[in-house]
């Protein structure tokens, strides 16, 4: 019972502290956005936005660790006595650089298996004359082909702007805008929505 009146006392004078800040890359000139700022023993935390700005609500004495795939993890302890509710942080996180080592993917256990089998395969020739290269032919197979990686790259990176700028950025709302207006009001003068029947 006295364990259980010390901690609760210990939790009572722990001021809460809002903790803010910016998270930098190693060299200062770009902010991270997605570190994962937490508390490992409270099991909550935030994560930084677009222009790596981070709030959260802190006790005194706690740990805060900041952590992003491919750069080191850092750790922040709260001071035990704040003067002020409030903390402000500037953090810079280095690169985590992982020397992984080589990997060959070959679809064959051995090389004398590969040559066997591109011996083995039956391809057809393909005439290269201007008819083949004409570009009705040219459409036809770009259409048949898969997305190369780059592609599939620029198609992920954009839909990652799109999740970011969704989830952090101001949504435009048709009904407010005033050039949305005159340009509705101005076809509503010229009789755009009369119907021609």
């Amino acid at each position: 019972m006295l364990t259980a009146n010390a901690h609760a006392q210990d939790t009572q004078e722990k001021k809460v502290v809002q903790l803010s800040g910016i998270i930098l890359n190693a060299d200062s000139t770009s902010a991270v956005s997605g570190v994962n700022v937490y508390v490992p023993r409270k099991g909550r935390g935030t994560s930084s936005n677009q222009f790596g700005y981070f709030s959260l609500p802190v006790a005194e004495g706690d740990s805060v660790v900041f952590s992003f795939v491919g750069l080191k993890n850092q750790a922040f302890k709260v001071p035990a006595k704040v003067a002020k509710d409030k903390l402000s942080l500037i953090l810079t996180m280095a690169q985590d650089e992982i020397a992984l080592g080589e990997v060959e993917v070959m679809p064959y256990p051995t090389e004398e298996e590969f040559k066997q089998a591109v011996l083995a395969m039956n391809v057809e020739e393909i005439p290269l004359d201007r008819g083949n290269l004409s570009p009705q032919m040219l459409l036809r197979w770009a259409e048949q082909m898969p997305a190369s990686a780059n592609e599939n790259f620029r198609t992920f990176q954009s839909g990652q702007m799109q999740q970011l700028q969704d989830r952090y950025g101001p949504r435009s709302f048709p009904l407010l805008n005033p050039f949305a207006w005159a340009e509705f009001i101005k076809s509503i003068k010229r009789g755009d929505l009369k119907n021609n029947d």
